[in-house]
Formats: structure tokens, sequence, C-alpha cells
């Protein structure tokens, strides 16, 4: 005796608005509960959008509508739809949820809070004069990756040009070095306020964003005979373990 076939339907359906203003929803395994008229509070957001008409949305096995993203911080978004209230912590991981949802009045406060403000306006306005500044970071953790084999510690050049005028001297520092000519990554110049400290700073804190262990110390190029000494250079260190 066979057992008999059983079909399954692989056919999804999105959900029907809710009869009742209350939607429980499901984002990524985190459970809220809440009014449909709270995700529909701004109407230009993604969740407005999500809940207009008919809702583009699956379902999970109970029968919550699902939203396929981290809810860690969701729930400080249903807190500033419901009461205006804003994030105390987690700024920036609140930033770009409220970004990928579109609520724009969320995101506007939360870029003037003091927490973004000196990231958007300050840091980040800085970096914008640095020429190459993002590829010259990526370039170096990729030298950083390649001198990582059987070795603790991986050390790359930097050369730091702050001004015109130091742009005038590159080549005549970048002869001065004993070796590894090459591989020397360069910064600048810009015309901005902050001095070499800060834009070394910077590499330091978006290396060490991407979870690298970074130390940035001053390269010392021997001073020969009738030569000059320039103090453009800085030595990155990685550390592995």
């Amino acid at each position: 005796m066979s057992l008999p076939d059983f079909k399954t339907n692989d056919k999804k359906t999105s959900l029907p608005l809710p009869h009742s203003p209350v939607v429980q929803l499901n984002v990524g395994g985190h459970l809220f509960c809440t009014y449909l008229s709270t995700l529909r509070k701004h109407p230009e957001s993604k969740l407005a959008e999500l809940f207009n008409a008919q809702p583009k949305l699956r379902s999970d096995a109970q029968g919550r509508y699902f939203i396929d993203r981290d809810g860690k911080h969701f729930g400080a978004l249903l807190e500033f739809l419901r009461a205006d209230t804003l994030p105390t912590d987690n700024i920036q991981e609140v930033h770009r949820e409220a970004v990928f949802y579109n609520i724009k009045p969320l995101v506007k406060r939360l870029e003037e809070s003091p927490a973004l403000f000196g990231e958007l306006v300050g840091r980040q306005q800085f970096l914008s004069r640095v020429p190459h500044y993002k590829e010259n970071i990526e370039v170096l953790i990729r030298i950083a990756r390649a001198e990582a084999i059987a070795a603790r510690h991986s050390t790359i050049l930097i050369c730091v040009l702050r001004t015109e005028e130091d742009l005038g001297c590159y080549d005549n520092a970048i002869n001065s070095l004993d070796a590894d000519r090459e591989s020397v990554v360069t910064f600048g110049p810009w015309k901005a306020v902050p001095p070499v400290q800060d834009l070394l700073d910077c590499v330091r804190m978006d290396i060490q964003s991407q979870g690298y262990m970074v130390d940035i110390l001053p390269h010392v190029v021997e001073k020969s005979f009738l030569s000059k000494t320039y103090n453009y250079f800085y030595k990155l260190v990685f550390t592995w373990w």
C-alpha cells in the first residue's frame, strides 16, 4: 500500500489589511505590537508605504506581518512614531534604521543631536576635502592583510601632506626613504582647518571601526650629510594577535 501524494502550495500571498487597528509585527525575530495609524504616521516613510492599501508583506507562522530586517533597534523607531521620543543610546544604529525606513523627521532630529552633529557636520565634512580618503583607507587595509601571513604585525608607511607647499616637496621626501617607496600611501593636501594629527586620528578611528587593531607612530627618516629631514611619514602598525 503506497502512501498518498501530498502537494504543497509554495505560492506566497501578501496579508490583507488587518480588520483591527492593532498590528502585530515580526521584525527579524523581534516582536512588536502597535496601531496601524502609528505605522502610517509619516506618509512618505517606507512603513507607511508597506501598510498603505494592500500590504506588501508576508506572514510568519503565527500570522504576524514579517519584515526581513534586523529588528534590534526597531523599538526606538516605534517610540518616536508613538510619542516623538528620541533614543539616548545606539544613536548611529537607530539613524541607519531611520534612513532605511525613510522616517525623515527622525533622521533630521538625530542628525541634529550632538552624537551625530559632530560626525556629519564636522568630521565627515573635513574628510570629504581630503582627496581619495576612503580609497586610501581601503588600500591600507588591503596591504596590511596581504602582509599578515605568518606575522604578528603589518607595518605600512603613510605620507601626510598638509599643504600645497608640502606637496611640492613630495618627490624629495619620497627619495629620502631608505626602502619601500612604492608602498607608501599618501594623504592630502587638504583645504580645511584640521591639522595633521586630526587626520591621523580619523585614519585610526575608521580602521578600528572595521574591527582592526592599529597604532600610528612617527617614522623618522635618518638624516644624511647635507640632506633635509621631512616629517611627513608615519607608520601604521596592524596587530593581528
